[in-house]
């Protein structure tokens, strides 16, 4: 039996690939779907004490402890109220799990070679090691994410590590 992600790489042309968009703060973003575990709604997440401001806590997600980031204020963009839209994206990062929180998921979308482009360098980008590229869909322009690079290993183990140590006290 297939899964349905599987069956939705089957049918893609050659050269395109599957994102998940989401919106945060205005503008529009994309990750492979392909590292999206699942999608949950916004819930209490338990704070871990001397995370980095990013990382609001963990969550526990069937019996694993998952790191949650806060995507608004891993780019330096100002925090939001959330509402019924924020969705945490639980993603697969390098054999981990991390939930990032985003303002709403919008859709799944193919995204082909020709519609690929690259992030203008400029100085004072930050947060250009997070960029892969950019993508022109429907008018739009898509920021397209590496979410390897944008989810910091560390500060996940250090957050997952206090949390059970804290579980067990």
């Amino acid at each position: 039996m297939q899964t349905a992600h599987a069956l939705d790489q089957k049918n893609l042309q050659s050269g395109e690939e599957q994102f998940l968009t989401f919106r945060l703060d205005g503008q529009d973003y994309g990750m492979p779907i392909l590292k999206v575990q699942e999608i949950k709604g916004w819930d209490k997440i338990t704070p871990i004490p001397n995370s980095p401001a990013y990382v609001k806590g963990v969550l526990n997600l069937r019996g694993v402890i998952v790191p949650v980031i806060d995507l608004r204020l891993r780019f330096g963009l100002p925090g939001a109220e959330r509402d019924a839209l924020t969705v945490v994206i639980v993603a697969n990062v390098r054999g981990r799990l991390a939930g990032i929180v985003v303002d709403a998921v919008s859709d799944v979308i193919n995204v082909g070679a020709e519609q690929l482009c690259e992030a203008p360098a400029y100085e004072g980008q930050e947060n250009r090691e997070f960029i892969k590229g950019l993508a022109q869909v429907d008018g739009k322009l898509l920021v397209l994410l590496d979410i390897d690079r944008m989810v910091n290993p560390d500060s996940l183990d250090k957050s997952a590590a206090a949390a059970s140590v804290a579980a067990t006290r």
